[in-house]
C-alpha cells in the first residue's frame, strides 16, 4: 500500500505543474489573494522592495542572504529579456549598498526554454554585473531532463567569471559523477538533496540511503577544500554533519529557505557557524508554495493558518 503522504506529495507535485491550474488561481479575485497570504510565509513579498527590506534585516541579525527574483520554465523571449532586466537591476540596487552577497537564478526563468545561448549570454551579462559588486551568482537547479544544459552553461561560465555557483541535487545517480567534475570549477557547490518528482531509475527516493549519499558528497568537497553550502533543514542531517565538524570549516556555510526552521538556524547562527538565509520575491510564488508544502506535508496546516490569521507570517521576527 502505498504512503498517503507520498501520494499527496506527488498530486501536489503534479498539480505545481499545471500551468492551467495556475494561470486560474492567477485570474482568480478570490483564490490569488487567499493563497498569497499563505505563500508570504516562505516568499518575502511581490517586489524586489519586499526582498531587500527582509534581507537587511537579516544581514544586521548576523546572516547572509541569497535572494531570488522568483520565477522558472519561461518560454517567452520578452518575459527572459524583462527577468534578466529584474536581476541586473537587483544586483546593482543590493551592490550600491555594499551587500556583498548572493543572488540565486533559474536558468530557464532568463531564457533555457527558449534557446540554451539565450541562457548562457544572459547569464554573462549578470555575472559581469555582479563581479563588479563583489556579489556571488548562484544557479539552481531544475528538473533532470535540464541537467546537462545547465552544467555545460554553467561550466562556460565560471571559468570566465569564478563569482557563479552551482547547486547539486543528491538523489540523481549522475550526481556522484558530476561532483567529481565540478571540483575542479572555481564557482561554489550548493548541495541539495532534491525536490523534483523523478523516475526511481535516475534518482533515489528520501531515506537514510540518500542521508548518507549527502554526506559523502559533503565529505568529498571538504576533502577538495571546495566552497560548499550545504542546503538542508533536515535536523538529523543537521546534527551528524554537526558531530563531524563540517559546519566549522571556513569555505562552509549552512543555508535553509525563508520561513523554514528559522528556530534551527537561528542556534546554527548562535554557535558561529556561517548561516545563509535563501530568501525569494516575485509574482511567480505558486510554484514555490506548492513545493514548501510538497517537501513537508505539515506546512499545509500552516498554511490553512495563515490564509485565517495573516498576522502569523510575520516569519522575520523568528530570526
Amino acid at each position: 500500500m502505498i504512503n498517503p503522504a507520498i501520494q499527496f506529495t506527488q498530486a501536489l507535485k503534479s498539480i505545481a505543474r499545471n500551468e492551467q491550474i495556475k494561470s486560474h488561481i492567477q485570474q482568480s479575485t478570490e483564490l490569488y489573494p487567499l493563497l498569497l497570504k499563505a505563500a508570504q510565509r516562505f516568499v518575502t513579498g511581490e517586489n524586489r522592495k519586499d526582498g531587500i527590506v527582509i534581507a537587511k534585516e537579516l544581514i544586521s541579525n548576523g546572516y547572509s542572504i541569497s535572494l531570488e527574483y522568483i520565477g522558472e520554465n519561461t518560454t517567452n523571449l520578452e518575459e527572459c529579456q524583462q527577468a534578466k532586466k529584474e536581476f541586473l537591476n537587483l544586483i546593482e540596487e543590493i551592490g550600491a549598498m555594499s551587500m556583498q552577497q548572493t543572488v540565486s537564478l533559474d536558468l530557464s526563468h532568463i531564457g533555457l526554454s527558449v534557446n540554451p545561448d539565450t541562457a548562457y549570454i544572459h547569464l554573462l551579462e549578470i555575472a559581469k554585473k555582479a563581479q563588479a559588486y563583489d556579489i556571488t551568482v548562484m544557479i539552481s537547479m531544475e528538473e533532470s531532463s535540464k541537467t546537462n544544459d545547465i552544467l555545460t552553461i554553467y561550466k562556460k561560465t565560471t571559468e570566465q567569471y569564478p563569482n557563479v555557483g552551482i547547486t547539486i541535487q543528491a538523489h540523481l545517480f549522475r550526481s556522484n559523477d558530476d561532483i567529481q567534475k565540478l571540483i575542479h570549477y572555481p564557482g561554489k557547490i550548493r548541495l541539495v538533496k532534491g525536490a523534483y518528482q523523478e523516475p526511481s531509475d535516475i534518482a533515489m527516493a528520501r531515506s537514510t540511503d540518500l542521508n548518507d549519499r549527502y554526506l559523502q558528497f559533503v565529505e568529498q568537497l571538504l576533502e577538495a577544500n571546495h566552497p560548499v553550502s550545504i542546503a538542508t533543514h533536515d535536523e538529523t542531517l543537521i546534527q551528524e554533519m554537526e558531530y563531524r565538524q563540517y559546519f566549522k570549516h571556513p569555505q562552509v556555510e549552512i543555508e535553509m529557505l525563508y520561513g523554514i526552521r528559522p528556530d534551527l538556524l537561528r542556534d546554527l547562527k548562535n554557535t558561529g557557524y556561517n548561516s545563509k538565509v535563501y530568501l525569494t520575491y516575485g509574482t511567480e510564488w505558486y510554484l514555490y508554495l506548492c513545493h514548501r508544502i510538497a517537501e513537508y506535508p505539515e506546512n499545509l496546516y500552516l498554511a490553512v493558518t495563515d490564509i485565517i490569521h495573516p498576522s502569523s507570517t510575520d516569519t522575520s521576527r523568528l530570526y
